[in-house]
């Protein structure tokens, strides 16, 4: 039988204990909070990662399995129907019990019996760990999403961490990277791990169009609201104008204050807006409008990934940001790839389902785990999410440009 890479374990330990570590500065009560219904209480993904392990692993695969707590197939599923019954997602919250401490008696007695099976695993098995790792890495990313939002509801605006690192800051005014288009393949081409959703590699058509070389800046969206951006129906899709207006939304999420004392609540606690640094958490719609007040569009994920690959090899230059800043806006609706193929049995919920009413992010952010992202990877969320690290970079075709 083929064995599992016997780095698999040591990667396995670190994966998981990073989890733990972006948990430790919290309370138990900030673990328990869901802030709203698109958001999980910390205590619930820790939770949920590690029933990905029992249920898709040691279930099918650990001799005279029996489960850490039954209860638990039922609390901690999240959407995946082929396993049966889900607690409802918007009462996550309510899970008060069982405690953060039983949580983690539950992910260390998984951990044992995963590092047992791990010492004699096949490679189908060995496949399905570095699936349930790469999950649980998009879920420490949520991780920092959800409690930042849980902490800006806090009247105190509380810090999660006290010392905000050196931010990346932006200079000089926007530039344009030309390409020439043309027959590009897309997709993943490697036979080493990626989700279902960046196969299977293809063949796209693109016209001559310029990205942006930077990030859009918090300075760049504030002379979009001095100039009436949030204001004016013309730079709007008709849903986003309804959307705005109904939700009386002004600026980005997490801006507080006016004219010359804006704010941000940020993970390290309010801060003085810095104009250098890119914008984060934009809806969709947000990009899109500022796009047009700017005279240019999103680009397409076609066009992103396309010149990310060419400004990685050093076939063309000055693309920056592409990753580590934030998740990238593209104005191609989320749906499969010609001749996708979702998994067999309950992993094919992982991405196929949810392949509507959502559009393609692409890059990453500055809280997604390092290693995490490649310049395939496919993110998507609906057009009003702003909960997560969201910016934007423009695109322009070659005939808008002239």
């Amino acid at each position: 039988m083929l064995k599992a890479d016997s780095g698999l374990a040591t990667r396995y330990r670190a994966v998981r204990q990073h989890t733990l570590e972006l948990a430790a500065p919290l309370s138990d009560e900030d673990c328990c909070v869901q802030s709203m219904p698109d958001a999980s209480p910390v205590k619930w993904h820790m939770a949920h990662t590690t029933w990905f392990f029992e249920t898709f692993i040691l279930e099918r695969h650990e001799r005279d399995f029996r489960p850490f707590h039954p209860a638990f197939r039922v609390l901690f599923n999240s959407y995946y129907n082929g396993i049966g019954d889900k607690h409802p997602r918007p009462q996550r919250g309510m899970i008060t019990r069982p405690g953060r401490g039983d949580v983690l008696a539950y992910r260390r007695n998984v951990d044992e019996r995963m590092l047992a099976l791990l010492a004699d695993a096949g490679g189908d098995v060995a496949a399905l760990v570095e699936t349930g790792l790469q999950h649980e890495q998009q879920h420490q990313e949520l991780i920092l999403t959800d409690l930042k939002h849980m902490l800006s509801m806090n009247p105190l605006a509380p810090a999660y961490r006290a010392e905000p690192p050196a931010q990346h800051a932006l200079h000089g005014d926007m530039a344009w990277q030309s390409f020439e288009g043309g027959v590009v393949e897309i997709g993943y081409p490697d036979s080493g791990f990626c989700f279902d959703n960046e196969t299977p590699r293809h063949r796209q058509f693109l016209e001559p169009f310029s990205l942006a070389t930077r990030l859009v800046t918090n300075g760049d969206f504030l002379r979009f609201i001095e100039d009436g951006g949030y204001r004016n129906p013309a730079l709007w899709l008709s849903e986003g104008w309804d959307w705005v207006n109904a939700n009386r939304i002004a600026h980005p999420l997490y801006w507080h204050g006016d004219g010359p004392d804006w704010q941000e609540f940020t993970l390290h606690g309010m801060q003085p807006l810095a104009p250098q640094r890119p914008a984060v958490h934009l809806s969709y719609f947000e990009a899109d409008a500022y796009a047009r007040w700017a005279g240019a569009r999103l680009p397409t994920e076609a066009e992103w990934e396309h010149a990310a690959l060419a400004s990685m090899q050093g076939s063309e230059t000055g693309l920056a940001e592409l990753f580590d800043v934030a998740w990238q806006w593209t104005s191609s609706s989320y749906a499969p790839y010609p001749g996708y193929a979702p998994l067999q049995g309950a992993l094919g919920e992982y991405n196929g389902k949810f392949m509507v009413n959502q559009y393609v992010l692409r890059g990453s952010s500055s809280a997604t785990p390092a290693g995490h992202s490649r310049v395939t990877y496919r993110n998507f969320f609906p057009a009003t999410a702003r909960w997560q690290f969201t910016g934007l970079r423009l695109a322009r075709s070659a005939a808008a440009a002239r």
